[in-house]
C-alpha cells in the first residue's frame, strides 16, 4: 500500500553528521531512498530543521545549505520528483516518489519576512511556526503555555495564507495553537499524538484535536516512542501506537488522520517500525481495528483529499 509521510529529518542528518551521508544508499538513515522504496512511500516531506545551538546569525545560511543538499542528494535521484504544486502528486508515475520541502520552525528568519519569502520561493509547502522554543513568531511546545502568537507572527501567517502554505501546529505551545487556529487558512498537525493517552507537551489535547479538525485540519501521527507511551523510550509496541489512531478516530473521525513519522529526527523507535521500510508493518497492525478503506485513508488518501481543497 502507498504511503504519504508528512515529516522526516533526513536533511538534518545530511547536514549535521561528521561523516558524509549518502541519501541514495546509506543504511543508517531511517528515511533514505532505500528505506522509502522498501516502504512503498509515494511522497515524503523533508523538513528543514535548524538546531538552536547554531548561532542566530548563521541559521538562515544553514537553511540555504539544507535546501542545497535537498537538490544535490535527494532530487539527484531519478526516482525523486520535486513537488512544488500539490496537484503533481496525482501525476506521479509508478516507481516515482514525491519530495516536498517543509520548514520546521521559523527561527532562521528572525524577524525578516523577506527571508521567509525566499525560503518559500525554494518550494517549501508546509511551515511550522516554531520548534519547541520561543522565536520572533510565537512560543514553542516547551514554553509557558499561556504565552502565544507574537505580532510578527500575524505577518508571517498572512504571507503563508497568501501563498496557500499549510501551517503546521505540531510544535506550538497551547496558547500559540489557539491564537493561530482562527487565523490560518490551511492548517495541520504534521507529527503529533494524543495527549489523553500520553501526557507530553508535543501531543494534542482532545480539545485541540476537535478544534483543529473543525477548522479543516488533519492530524498526522508520529512514531516517536516517548510521544506514544509516557516515560518510555524502549519496548513500545505497534499495538501501543495503534491506540492513538483508535483514540483520534473515535474523537474526530478516521478520515482526518495520516502519518508523520519523524524518521531521522527520533532517537528511539517502535518495535517493528525502525525505519520507513517498516511502515507496512504499521499498516498491518492497523488492520485489527480499521477497514482496508480506512487504512488506505490513513496511509495516503486522506491527505490527497485534504490537498484538493488548497
Amino acid at each position: 500500500m502507498q504511503v504519504i509521510d508528512l515529516h522526516c529529518d533526513v536533511l538534518y542528518q545530511l547536514s549535521s553528521r561528521e561523516e558524509p551521508t549518502n541519501f541514495q544508499m546509506d543504511a543508517s538513515l531511517q528515511a533514505g531512498l532505500v528505506q522509502l522504496k522498501k516502504g512503498h512511500v509515494k511522497a515524503q516531506i523533508f523538513a528543514i530543521f535548524i538546531e538552536d545551538t547554531i548561532p542566530e546569525n548563521e541559521r538562515y545560511m544553514e537553511v540555504l545549505r539544507q535546501i542545497e543538499l535537498f537538490h544535490a542528494q535527494v532530487l539527484a535521484q531519478p526516482e525523486m520528483v520535486h513537488i512544488t504544486d500539490w496537484q503533481q502528486l496525482a501525476t506521479l508515475k509508478r516507481g516515482e516518489i514525491g519530495a516536498i520541502l517543509s520548514l520546521e520552525g521559523c527561527d532562521a528568519i528572525g524577524d525578516s519576512i523577506v527571508k521567509l519569502q525566499h525560503i518559500l520561493n525554494a518550494g517549501v509547502k508546509l511551515v511550522g511556526l516554531t520548534w519547541n522554543h520561543e522565536n520572533a513568531v510565537a512560543y514553542g511546545a516547551t514554553e509557558d503555555p499561556q504565552k502565544g502568537l507574537k505580532p510578527f507572527g500575524r505577518e508571517v501567517i498572512s504571507l503563508l495564507n497568501e501563498r496557500d502554505i499549510i501551517i503546521d501546529v505540531s510544535h506550538l505551545n497551547e496558547q500559540s495553537f489557539w491564537d493561530v487556529l482562527p487565523l490560518a487558512k490551511h492548517i495541520i498537525a504534521s507529527h503529533s499524538n494524543a495527549r489523553a493517552l500520553c501526557d507530553h507537551v508535543r501531543n494534542l489535547t482532545d480539545e485541540q484535536a476537535r478544534a483543529l479538525v473543525a477548522h479543516g485540519g488533519h492530524i498526522h501521527l508520529v512514531y516517536n516512542p516517548p510521544f506514544i507511551e509516557a516515560h518510555r523510550e524502549e519496548g513500545v509496541e505497534l499495538a501501543d501506537f495503534v491506540k492513538h489512531f483508535q483514540h483520534f478516530a473515535s474523537l474526530v473521525g478516521v478520515e482526518h488522520l495520516g502519518l508523520g513519522s519523524d524518521f531521522d529526527g527520533i532517537f528511539w523507535t517502535v518495535n517493528q517500525l525502525h525505519d520507513a521500510g517498516d511502515v507496512q508493518n504499521l499498516l498491518q497492525a492497523l488492520r485489527s481495528h480499521f477497514t482496508e478503506a480506512e487504512i488506505e485513508g490513513i496511509a495516503y488518501q486522506n491527505f490527497e483529499q485534504y490537498i484538493q481543497a488548497l
